[in-house]
């Protein structure tokens, strides 16, 4: 493997994030953050605690990629929200956008709640591989079409636990 993103790299732009989501929103205004599982895990939990007190939390689970690592382009839902969404501001916060499908689809769904507002945050953005054209407001990191595992990502259910982003080679 080949680091391609540090730990203090990392969480020096999560703290740049942080500050900018709580600078887009009114003061005093809570933020429903919705993280996608699994690999959202890390980089949302790093997020909330860069921010204020005003932030709750929800998680959702969907799928794409299965054991492969290329995404199927079919999207399966595997866990809801537990609290409703309606007249709330919700960021999705996500671990990378891909091909745009599963952003696509969660903000369709999520839509669909009556949210007062409706963004999204990814830690890692890999343009190139874009088959929609799907908002991202809050970005970390743009990378070039490489699988990369660590903070969060997987491949095959490991390397999760990696405190930096790497390259998979093989």
């Amino acid at each position: 493997m080949k680091v391609l993103l540090d730990g203090d790299t990392i969480q020096a732009r999560i703290s740049e994030l942080a500050n900018e989501i709580e600078a887009d929103y009114p003061p005093g205004e809570e933020i429903h953050m919705v993280c996608v599982l699994k690999g959202g895990f890390v980089f949302m939990s790093d997020l909330v605690r860069s921010m204020s007190v005003r932030v709750t939390m929800d998680f959702i689970a969907v799928s794409s990629y299965g054991s492969g690592t290329k995404s199927s382009g079919e999207v399966r839902f595997q866990k809801d929200l537990d609290s409703s969404l309606e007249n709330r501001h919700v960021i999705i916060v996500e671990d990378i956008v891909d091909t745009g499908l599963t952003l696509k689809y969660l903000r369709e769904i999520l839509r669909s709640r009556a949210p007062k507002s409706l963004r999204s945050a990814c830690l890692l953005s890999k343009r190139s591989r874009r088959k929609v054209d799907v908002p991202v407001e809050y970005i970390g990191f743009t990378i070039e079409d490489e699988f990369v595992v660590g903070y969060g990502l997987d491949y095959a259910e490991k390397y999760r636990n990696l405190p930096h982003i790497s390259v998979l080679q093989g």
